[in-house]
């Protein structure tokens, strides 16, 4: 079984058997089209990889996908010329990146999913996660979000063969 993200309404929502919950995608909405740096959430089925968590904020998810804690050097590339291309890396990293370190609470909880990482192809578009949503579930840059509570409720009932599958049907 899957998590099944698509428009609901106005919004959007992610889809579990029978749960349903509200989410973001983003901000280009859900479309096949898919470059480095749009906001569009990629139209496919992507399989869930790792779940990075920040220890120092919570315990450790009850998940099946492997889970690690969130280092204060851990970043992700999203330099379309780098070899690291859409990769975890350690900073301090030259080239450019996203520090998975935040202020904020959306990355408490980041669920990796493999879009464009076997191997990235430059430019396709990097970093496509699930996260925590904004309390008022904004516009991502291209990946899914839901509400921390909703979140953990999605990884305890998962499966190990859960994939995440965006879906522009209406």
């Amino acid at each position: 079984m899957d998590l099944v993200i698509s428009r609901n309404g106005d919004g959007w929502q992610a889809a579990y058997g029978d749960r349903r919950w509200p989410c973001a995608v983003g901000r280009g909405g859900i479309r096949v089209e898919k470059v480095e740096g749009d906001g569009v959430s990629p139209v496919g089925r992507w399989p869930i990889r790792q779940v990075f968590y920040r220890a120092d904020r919570m315990v450790k998810p009850a998940s099946p996908f492997a889970s690690r804690a969130i280092d204060r050097l851990d970043g992700w590339c999203d330099a379309p010329s780098h070899p690291d291309y859409n990769r975890l890396v350690k900073l301090p990293f030259a080239a450019n990146h996203e520090e998975l370190w935040r202020d904020d609470d959306l990355y408490d909880i980041v669920v990796v999913l493999g879009h464009n990482d076997d191997p990235p192809v430059a430019g396709a578009g990097s970093a496509i996660f699930l996260h925590v949503a904004q309390p008022n579930y904004a516009p991502t840059a291209g990946c899914a979000a839901l509400s921390r509570e909703d979140l953990l409720a999605f990884l305890a009932l998962a499966e190990p063969s859960t994939h995440l599958a965006f879906s522009d049907a209406a």
